[in-house]
């Protein structure tokens, strides 16, 4: 049997992909390596959803092309493999390419690698797991595909319409997880707030998260996130269930895109500047510690200078808790590709500049509100880069006694972090689990501590 390495670009619903592949090559027999010169196979889960997303997954597979040399099988699956099947014309160096939802195939694949490409298979959600990450903080994947067919978006093209997991499958592999230590789970999809609606006729999120709180067999799990909402199906329901059930953290990610009501209709997408404001309202009201993240887009097809000055107005009045800005990617396939009112790529640089500039004081200043205070924080690990009271240095010898780990604000690898030291006496084995830490510095984005 074969050493398999897997490398993951992209979002987290990727890592949750191949988490599957990795669990369905498992229990086939061979053996999951984390080394790749350990690997006699490299898988290599791609992205193509924008065009810096595809950059790097592209990047990627050029960075293991020298393994070959060694005799070692390089498969590429994954998003850009499903976008572009020309790949396997344009890079003959590559054994195997596969599209997603194809990891279930993966055994034969790499028993018997044939023509090097195969046809798409749809994905049945039952595909077992192999850990490729630390297991106290998984994510769940709850739907696969979208239906919401945004104009500037790729993703139904390439992952199909929404297609909800059955709700006892997920409160299954949940159980699983918290059996296997999980304390942080992350509920992902497209558009969570979807979830239900193609198998049961309504929105089932409240109930799943009613579900998944209420039984014995998961209370290992201590935090439930949930990754991605979209702000028109954040019902009152859900609102209230976020608010009463201890264990759903007062965290939920919106990514609104845009605020301009003309370029979010262009763009089809079912929000109004009036709707987000009230919805924000309804959160913060419920949830007056909740923390709100979004997504932006700058540059947008028909963006003209008034549009971006109300998204610019409209993000120092909603003092979002976490953000980020893309640079709009006219990806081929989509209608927004074709609309008239194209924005120079590089205005559009400048815009997301300028919002990331806002928020970057927005952010520090929300930070500077939280020293002194108590937070409970979830140890990811010893900080590798030191700490100089304004910067930090990933790279250097990190100090002894220093830990990384987040806030229930903030999401892996998305959000900032929190650096902190212990004393001698506490500086035991504590990766993985949730500890106090008194917050004693702020900087943009992290914040910096001490374990109590």
């Amino acid at each position: 049997m074969s050493g398999i390495f897997i490398e993951t670009a992209g979002c987290p619903k990727n890592k949750e992909d191949s988490e599957r592949m990795a669990g369905s090559l498992a229990g086939a027999g061979h053996r999951i390596v984390f080394d790749a010169s350990e690997a006699d196979v490299i898988i290599v889960n791609t992205c193509g959803f924008i065009e810096d997303a595809k950059r790097e997954s592209i990047g990627l597979i050029f960075d293991y092309l020298p393994y070959k040399e060694q005799g070692v099988r390089l498969i590429v699956t994954g998003c850009l493999s499903q976008r572009y099947p020309e790949l396997a014309d344009e890079i003959p160096e590559v054994d195997v390419f596969l599209g997603v939802n194809d990891y279930e195939r993966l055994p034969e694949v790499i028993c018997d690698p044939g023509s090097g490409q195969y046809p798409p298979r749809k994905n049945d959600f039952e595909t077992a797991r192999f850990a490729l990450s630390p297991g106290y903080s998984s994510y769940l994947k709850i739907a696969e595909g979208c239906s919401n067919n945004c104009a500037y978006c790729v993703i139904p093209a390439i992952r199909g319409p929404y297609k909800s997991v059955p709700m006892e499958r997920i409160l299954a592999e949940a159980v699983m997880l918290a059996k296997e230590g999980c304390k942080e789970l992350i509920l992902i999809a497209q558009d969570v707030t979807w979830y239900g609606n193609d198998l049961y006729g309504r929105p089932a999120l409240p109930g799943l998260l009613r579900k998944l709180c209420a039984s014995e067999e998961t209370e290992g799990i201590e935090w439930i996130r949930l990754l991605y909402c979209y702000e028109e199906r954040v019902t009152d329901e859900l609102i209230e269930v976020m608010a009463s059930e201890p264990k759903i953290l007062n965290y939920i990610d919106i990514p609104l895109q845009h605020i301009s009501d003309k370029l979010l209709r262009d763009m089809r997408r079912a929000s109004s500047v009036r709707g987000v404001r009230k919805t924000i309202e309804k959160l913060r009201e419920a949830m007056p510690d909740i923390t709100i993240r979004t997504t932006l887009i700058a540059g947008l097809p028909g963006e003209e200078e008034q549009d971006f000055g109300e998204l610019y107005d409209f993000v120092e009045e909603a003092r979002f808790d976490r953000l980020g800005v893309f640079v709009y990617s006219p990806e081929e396939g989509t209608d927004a590709a074709l609309m008239p009112g194209q924005v120079d790529r590089k205005i559009a640089e400048d815009r997301r500049d300028s919002l990331m500039t806002l928020q970057r004081q927005i952010s520090l200043e929300k930070n500077e509100r939280l020293v002194d205070t108590i937070q409970d924080v979830i140890v990811d690990g010893l900080e590798d880069g030191g700490y100089d009271g304004e910067n930090r240095e990933k790279g250097a010898e990190g100090e002894p006694g220093v830990y990384i780990g987040r806030t229930r604000m903030d999401a892996p690898e998305i959000d900032g972090e929190v650096i902190f030291s212990v004393s001698d006496q506490d500086n035991d084995d504590i990766i993985g689990s949730i500890v106090k830490v008194k917050i004693t510095d702020a900087l943009d984005y992290d914040l910096v501590g001490i374990r109590i």
